[in-house]
């Protein structure tokens, strides 16, 4: 059974800094892309951040410069350090996996709010 545990939500002051993480299991952790994405309400989930399995990483136009994705192979765990935060940050972030061959299987976890204050 596929799990995407996500932790590290919370309530942060403009400027402040927050580091979610993403507990994998029931997959062969090398054998995807992770990635972190985020849903404002009434708006589309995007994509904030992804890390291959060689770690090559891509970022959100918005988020270059104060994000920061990290994964750890000994703990299958994806991370997100995110500084600076700004309250257009506020959003619900998910955790994604893909598999990175033939059928590019997708998980996702429940999601975790993160909510910025001005």
């Amino acid at each position: 059974q596929v799990q995407l545990v996500e932790s590290g939500g919370g309530l942060v002051q403009a400027g402040g800094s927050l580091r979610l993480s993403c507990a994998a299991s029931g997959i062969i952790f090398g054998w995807y892309a992770m990635g972190w994405y985020r849903q404002a309400p009434g708006k589309q989930r995007d994509l904030v951040a992804s890390i291959s399995g060689v770690e090559r990483v891509n970022y959100g136009d918005s988020v270059k410069g104060r994000f920061t994705i990290s994964r750890d192979f000994a703990k299958n765990t994806v991370y997100l350090q995110m500084n600076s935060l700004k309250s257009e940050d506020t959003a619900v972030y998910y955790c994604g996996a893909e598999l990175n061959r033939y059928p590019h299987t997708k998980y996702w976890g429940q999601g975790t709010q993160v909510t910025v204050s001005s």
